[in-house]
């Protein structure tokens, strides 16, 4: 017999274990991806206040103009570029990349890829 496999309770371990070794500063915050079928979200986080510095996500109201679906590598690469840019304004260069537990392929490469092109430092 075959047990079902949760791939969201397999996602949540591997995000668990990551957490485990990684910690956001105000220095050098924590990016943190989440993607969701039709949409991709990132956040600078400062663990050591528990406070989000920063977002970026496929539904802002400067994206969405420009992205059709946020559920493709293109909005991915998008959202990217535009928290890199974000971050850089606030003064943000050097941060560590929390992919949650994704897998780094497909969207959450792109957006990583996208994210040191245009200037971010991990």
């Amino acid at each position: 017999m075959f047990k079902k496999v949760n791939r969201e309770e397999k996602r949540k371990k591997r995000h668990g274990r990551i957490r485990s070794k990684i910690v956001g500063t105000t220095t050098v915050p924590r990016m943190s991806v989440y993607r969701s079928l039709d949409n991709i979200f990132v956040q600078f986080i400062d663990d050591s206040q528990s406070k989000t510095l920063l977002s970026a996500s496929s539904i802002d109201k400067e994206l969405k103009t420009t992205i059709t679906y946020g559920g493709n590598v293109e909005a991915a690469k998008k959202v990217g570029e535009a928290a890199a840019k974000r971050a850089l304004e606030a003064g943000i260069k050097k941060i560590v990349f929390d992919r949650s537990g994704y897998l780094y392929t497909g969207r959450v490469k792109a957006l990583a890829d996208a994210a040191r092109e245009a200037g971010l430092e991990f």
